[in-house]
């Protein structure tokens, strides 16, 4: 089982498929690697060398910042905007959407279950 950034690939899978479990990678970018490091995308993992798999690694290491490197910014960056109180950071800080989509419909999967509140449902107009 190859080993790359912290991440146990699947063997069975074709390399440019097992490199997305990888944090930060995805289908273009890793494409991207395979070219530099110059493996076959149609290979499985379970047929790659370790010259290979090491190849692999170092155009990750120089090239990209994956897995913890790369959470640490995000949170670090949310982080920052929480303390300068930026409107984006107060919509991270209260758990709403950040990027301008409507809550008073929607926005379920951010705010959780649906609760109840009394008194909330309105009457009909009455002819």
């Amino acid at each position: 089982m190859a080993r790359i950034a912290g991440v146990d690939l699947p063997r069975n899978k074709r390399i440019d498929i097992a490199l997305r479990y990888i944090y930060g990678i995805g289908a273009f970018r890793a494409l991207e690697v395979l070219e530099k490091a110059q493996v076959n995308p149609a290979v499985r993992v379970k047929d790659l060398g370790e010259a290979e798999v090491a190849r692999i690694r170092t155009a990750l290491d120089r090239d990209h910042k994956v897995e913890g490197d790369l959470r640490r910014e995000i949170a670090m960056n949310i982080k920052r905007l929480q303390e300068i109180g930026a409107y984006r950071g107060m919509r991270h800080r209260r758990n709403l959407p950040v990027r301008g989509q409507r809550t008073r419909t929607n926005a379920r999967t951010k705010r959780g279950a649906r609760r109840t509140v009394a008194g909330r449902k309105r009457s009909r107009a009455k002819k």
